[in-house]
């Protein structure tokens, strides 16, 4: 082979491929399975985006890249932090350096030293960007300006609200001509940690429905109609008198009457001046926007966290999924153009999120509908997204000669997410997890372990499967000596395992796996030392996820974000579709590297574990 193609579509579900391939609605799908194969792929442990497709790139098990989750705890103080990348100060007059904590050797890396040329475009946990032969857009991983995965900003004149997940709140006042003066909120100042501010204006034309927004960026005016977005507004923060730090936001206007309410997008780094850079050579970045115009830069760019805090409606929420898709497929037509030999990827993420948040819609008795009837205008839409897949990888063929192999894969499938399991509340109650000042699990025990008392604290969750030993030693109020930790963890397995949720009668959880079950690699040592494999419908509860101890063992999930894919890996393979014959007996998501090198006539790197699929 002289090309290999690669379109991730993250998330797609093998059971709804299969209906909709039975029913015709995906021809280019079926038109790849009879030329080549079609198969279910096994995903990791979590099936998680970042997790699976570092998987993906290197060949390796988690305990072998170093990708567990989207958070990890620092054991010295407990508290979460972000797994995918950090920040390492270089000096106190220079600026700090952005590490990718993704180990191993990915399949582009060998390729580059092989002498063949690669095109990446938003593979996850590709962020700072590897030093490729060719070009890489960094994907998931790349933070908003504030450093957030996604921090978003709700403008209102009430004076009540309060933040809700991963947002900030401006309360609003008018000046005496009807004028506001308000402000983006952007980067920490590096020297006393305060917040920069971008000063605007909104002048409400209620009769129009509509506001004027005037500042210094560019464009200097921006009209928004109620219910609609703002194009790209560019604006800077400044540092000092000479030193700004550009950023890029979208608006989005949720009423004028009775009072003015604005949605902020996450800020995004400016692809032409990223405060660190998102791409392989660094210019390519701004390159890619001068060609086919603006685009979403932050790793996670569907804006899902507006619509969870309920301050986007779904019709403004998908109107931004539908721009994000036709970013990423405008970048993915500009490349195979210029694409003569080598590999090229790219992922579709907006498939994943559309099915976390309109996955209700299907399912009536959900709890997240709240006892209300799913709207019927939103019952097609994952439907539609995997017809729009279909459509992309038509496009993928119309590049795909005789010497192209062209791989369709997702990471993981997807399912229901109706009920959260409380782990922390049982470990709690196990006597494993130990409260201090006369707290109790409910409402006032706050997240981030606020209210753990370490010092009788034996095992903790955090996460989205997680589970760790208080380790002396490793801990820093290590209470679990060494000789002890095989009876702690035997204890919670034995608990956990074929846990029955009492309200439904169902079970909750699967299997409880050691790491040692689980991973194996040079990585193994910041693994979670037991992982919890769950049931379908069943998930992390939120409070669980961030350090917090919930009232009772289960909890309905009202939130909109329904459904979810972080059950027992088994029970959730992704799809894999190949333009050329390939072994289909139990392929794994670590037997694609391995497949792409060989395509290529590359030998396969000496780590990798997966073999390569083709016959």
């Amino acid at each position: 082979m002289k090309k290999v193609i690669v379109i991730g579509l993250d998330g797609l579900e093998p059971t709804i491929v299969d209906a909709m391939l039975a029913r015709g609605e995906l021809p280019n799908l079926a038109r790849l399975r009879e030329q080549g194969g079609y198969s279910r792929v096994g995903t990791t442990t979590p099936a998680q985006t970042p997790v699976a497709w570092s998987s993906f790139a290197t060949g390796l098990n988690p305990g072998g890249h170093g990708i567990f989750d989207f958070i990890k705890r620092d054991p010295r103080t407990y508290l979460p932090d972000l797994a995918l990348n950090r920040y390492e100060s270089r000096g106190a007059f220079l600026p700090p350096k952005a590490v990718n904590l993704r180990g191993g050797t990915p399949v582009w890396e060998i390729l580059g030293e092989a002498g063949v040329g690669s095109s990446i475009l938003r593979c996850p946990v590709t962020y700072p960007p590897d030093p490729v032969r060719g070009r890489m857009l960094a994907g998931m991983g790349v933070p908003d300006l504030r450093g957030g995965l996604g921090t978003t900003t709700f403008y209102t004149f009430d004076a009540a609200a309060t933040p809700r997940e991963s947002e900030n709140v401006v309360h609003l006042k008018s000046s005496a001509d009807g004028t506001i003066e308000t402000h983006l909120i952007g980067p920490r100042n590096p020297k006393d940690r305060s917040d920069l501010r971008f000063p605007f204006t909104i002048r409400p034309e209620p009769a129009a429905r509509r506001v004027v927004i005037r500042s210094a960026g560019s464009p200097a005016e921006v009209a928004i109609r109620e219910g609609e977005w703002s194009d790209w507004l560019h604006v800077k923060f400044k540092l000092g008198l000479l030193q700004s730090i550009r950023g890029m936001v979208r608006l989005h206007l949720v009423r004028v009457e009775p009072s003015v309410e604005l949605y902020a997008s996450p800020v995004n780094f400016d692809p032409e001046a990223p405060l660190f850079p998102i791409s392989h050579p660094p210019a390519y970045a701004g390159d890619l926007a001068a060609t086919i115009g603006t685009y979403h830069t932050t790793g996670m760019v569907e804006d899902h966290t507006g619509l969870v805090n309920e301050r986007l409606t779904e019709e403004a929420f998908l109107d931004q999924c539908d721009l994000a898709w036709r970013e990423r497929e405008a970048m993915m037509l500009l490349e195979l153009e210029r694409f003569d030999q080598g590999l090229f990827y790219c992922l579709y993420d907006t498939t994943d999120r559309v099915q976390h948040l309109f996955w209700r819609y299907g399912e009536p008795d959900h709890p997240a509908n709240r006892g209300k009837a799913p709207d019927p205008r939103f019952s097609s839409v994952i439907a539609d997204v995997y017809r729009r897949s279909d459509a992309i990888v038509g496009k993928a063929l119309d590049h795909a000669d005789d010497r192209t192999l062209l791989v369709v894969l997702s990471d993981h499938g997807f399912g229901s997410f109706r009920r959260g399991v409380n782990v922390n509340t049982i470990l709690h109650d196990m006597g494993l997890m130990a409260l201090r000042d006369g707290a109790r699990p409910g409402p006032d025990c706050r997240d981030f372990f606020h209210d753990v008392d370490w010092s009788g604290t034996k095992a903790y969750a955090l996460g989205l499967g997680g589970i760790y030993l208080n380790l002396q030693g490793r801990e820093g109020q290590g209470q679990v000596a060494p000789g002890e930790a095989d009876s702690v963890r035997s204890a919670i397995v034995d608990r956990l395992r074929g846990l029955v949720d009492p309200v439904l009668g169902a079970t909750a959880i699967n299997q409880v796996r050691t790491r040692e079950q689980a991973y194996s690699g040079a990585f193994l040592g910041e693994a979670p030392d037991l992982l919890v494999d769950f049931a379908p419908g069943y998930r992390t509860s939120w409070g669980t996820s961030l350090g917090g101890l919930p009232e009772g063992h289960f909890e309905d999930n009202i939130k909109k974000w329904s459904g979810d894919h972080i059950i027992d890996p088994l029970l959730v393979p992704g799809v894999l579709f190949m333009n050329q014959p390939f072994r289909a007996d139990a392929p794994d998501l670590l037997d694609l590297a391995p497949t792409i090198l060989a395509a290529l006539g590359v030998p396969k790197g000496a780590a990798m574990e997966g073999k390569s699929l083709l016959a």
